[in-house]
């Protein structure tokens, strides 16, 4: 049986380039975390406490509407969450 040809690579072998490590820019936007995290908190915590207190407290006069409030705390928390980088 006939013998193949081998080919040949080239020998040219670059080093590799020497990169310095940067330092990623958080954009000033340090306060997103925390107060996205405190309105998720801010609004469990609404919720939680009108159902444990059997509609007596955050504010009684909302009546069913402080559930609408607890989650509107959330949806704050996601909007806020937006911004995040």
């Amino acid at each position: 049986m006939p013998k193949s040809r081998i080919r040949k690579k080239k020998d040219t072998y670059a080093p590799p380039e020497k990169r310095t490590p940067t330092k990623i820019d958080m954009g000033g936007r340090r306060w997103v975390a925390p107060l996205m995290l405190a309105m998720f908190v801010i609004g469990l915590a609404w919720i939680v406490v009108y159902y444990v207190t059997q509609a007596d407290l955050p504010v009684e006069s909302l009546g069913n509407w402080n559930i609408v409030v607890g989650f509107g705390f959330i949806a704050l928390g996601f909007v806020v969450s937006t911004q995040w980088k």
